[in-house]
């Protein structure tokens, strides 16, 4: 799959993913294996008013690359200066986010919304496209509602407007999160356009990183809320997709992986903000380990790291004991 400069071959992405995909998030992501990341999405009517939250979006690493800044918006100047300030911050590529499903941003015409007016999407693709030097992609779902896919017409008109990518999520605006994605869609729309075609969608572990490729031929995957506290999927999957196995991680080194990953934020965020934004990826980390409750319910309660890590490396003791009485 070639975007632009960037050319990976049978990629696994990570999404862009609201309060989720930050710059820590996506080193660490990187650091398993993740062949591009994405911002969180950012609001280009924030970004056009300079709004603190969405300029500090726009913050990107070197080492994370390639990396994608994703933008949203429904207004079409606003839209065409908020992906020339998200150029102008470096990223590899610009991505439009045209599947967002909830309603604060469905109401402002915006996300999934644009999914009622195909014209208006394609309108709005182009004047991008037309705006920015670097390469525009897509992300968005199969239609409005279940009674109203248009993915495959919308995915010509994208291509016919200039998208270098598309990245579809198998679900419909109405289904947000619910039911089964369905990725019989993907080869379809494959075989209408050619430009690249990313799947996204209950992409959960290895064995469904394999199953997308060979049931969609899709040119890359996107994990989404799967890779949340377990970044070690991306790893899990390349190994899978080479050997047929994986190598599960060790206890010990989801933990140190945890605290690595808070330190980052400590660095990128202020203490307070860091500790308390960090809470929603333990239970990912201490997912599946014995009595993980007792040290979840500890460290979502403490304010310091080295509380936390007190606590965490403790556990990984614990964790270590039970692992030799096992072998």
């Amino acid at each position: 799959m070639r975007i632009g400069t960037i050319d990976v071959d049978k990629g696994i992405l990570l999404a862009p993913m609201e309060d989720v995909t930050d710059l820590p998030f996506r080193l660490i992501c990187r650091r398993y294996g993740a062949d591009i990341v994405y911002t969180e999405f950012i609001s280009s009517d924030g970004l056009v008013r300079d709004a603190r939250r969405s300029m500090e979006k726009l913050r990107l690493a070197e080492e994370e690359r390639p990396v994608a800044i994703q933008i949203f918006g429904g207004d079409e100047d606003v839209m065409v200066e908020a992906a020339q300030r998200a150029e102008a911050a470096g990223p590899d590529f610009v991505d439009i986010n045209f599947g967002c499903w909830v309603k604060n941003v469905v109401v402002r015409n915006a996300g999934a919304a644009l999914l009622k007016d195909p014209v208006q999407m394609q309108k709005l693709t182009r004047s991008i496209v037309d705006a920015v030097k670097k390469p525009v992609t897509v992300k968005t779902r199969l239609g409005w509602s279940r009674d109203a896919i248009v993915i495959v017409e919308v995915a010509k008109m994208l291509e016919d407007a200039g998208a270098a990518a598309l990245t579809v999520h198998c679900r419909t605006r109405d289904m947000g999160h619910d039911g089964d994605a369905d990725w019989t869609w993907i080869p379809k729309i494959k075989r209408a356009v050619d430009i690249p075609v990313i799947v996204n969608g209950d992409v959960k572990t290895p064995e469904d990183v394999k199953r997308a490729f060979d049931e969609t031929g899709a040119d890359a995957v996107m994990i989404g809320r799967a890779a949340i506290g377990h970044p070690f999927l991306f790893a899990h999957a390349k190994e899978y997709m080479a050997t047929g196995t994986y190598t599960p991680v060790q206890a010990r080194e989801r933990i140190s992986t945890c605290l690595e990953h808070l330190r980052l934020e400590l660095a990128y965020k202020s203490p307070r903000r860091a500790i308390h934004e960090f809470r929603k990826h333990y239970g990912g980390y201490l997912k599946g380990l014995p009595n993980n409750s007792l040290c979840r319910q500890d460290v979502v309660r403490y304010e310091t790291y080295e509380q936390v890590s007190e606590r965490m490396l403790a556990f990984a003791d614990e964790m270590q004991a039970i692992e030799e009485l096992s072998a």
